[in-house]
């Protein structure tokens, strides 16, 4: 607690003698902190030590300068932070600090859903920031829903939707009708999110993951095009696919 006290006291000498912090406001720092949180996912993915301490520090930091601002605003501080966060994690865990059973992380989940839109008293939906990425909030909005039940059965009953949801999406394209198409496309999206979230996979990872093997094979083929003396720009279609079959042997 100690040297949380002396970021507390560091940030607020910030604020008060450095020019740049003395600028910022909750807008300015925004797209900062959501580097900040990608910069700690990141290290998390490499699974670095090193890394994952540094940025966890720059996402703390990030924490205290908005307390820092919220205090010279007059609407909270960073005890007054921590302690709504003690109270709220009690409240939330009756199975860890009262007499509530909770057979499994499902039924943690559930009663912490429940719970939270108690307190609130507004749609179990509410909670899900529309700042999200569309992908992530896709998966937030289906789990608040399936914790109230409305859900489907398993993995294998939303295959016939996907299929569904596909076969719209053709039809729409077959008729031009590309404002249709959007919303066609979309629904395959949700159902996809959905498929991922039944099968316990994060769809954002695992785009991730397929984002950085086409990278990978992406720039295996320029390096390829190269040592031939070709420039990809410049390849025929056949050349470009013969290269991309070739990377898929480095990066399968």
């Amino acid at each position: 607690m100690a040297s949380l006290e002396r970021l507390r006291q560091i940030v607020s000498e910030l604020r008060q003698k450095c020019p740049w912090d003395r600028a910022q406001t909750f807008e300015s720092l925004a797209p900062l902190t959501w580097e900040e949180v990608s910069e700690l996912l990141d290290a998390i993915e490499r699974r670095s030590p090193e890394a994952i301490q540094e940025e966890l520090g720059d996402v703390l930091l990030h924490v205290i300068f908005y307390a820092q601002l919220a205090q010279e605003n007059g609407w909270t501080d960073i005890e007054a932070v921590i302690h709504h966060l003690i109270q709220k994690l009690i409240a939330r865990h009756p199975h860890v600090y009262g007499e509530a059973q909770a057979a499994d992380a499902k039924a943690v989940i559930a009663r912490w859903e429940a719970l939270k839109q108690a307190e609130r008293g507004t749609s179990p939906l509410a909670g899900v920031p529309e700042r999200l990425s569309p992908i992530l909030q896709a998966y937030r909005l289906q789990e608040k829903a399936a914790a109230l039940g409305f859900d489907w059965a398993s993995p294998q009953a939303l295959y016939p939707k996907l299929q569904e949801e596909l076969a719209e999406l053709q039809k729409a394209l077959q008729e031009n009708d590309y404002t249709t198409a959007e919303k066609e496309l979309g629904d395959v999206l949700f159902v996809l999110v959905n498929l991922a979230r039944h099968l316990q996979i994060n769809p954002e990872r695992a785009l991730a993951l397929t984002n950085q093997k086409f990278r990978q094979r992406f720039e295996w083929m320029e390096a390829q095009a190269q040592k031939d003396q070709k420039d990809l720009r410049t390849c025929s279609p056949e050349e470009l696919e013969s290269y991309w079959q070739a990377s898929k042997a480095y990066y399968p």
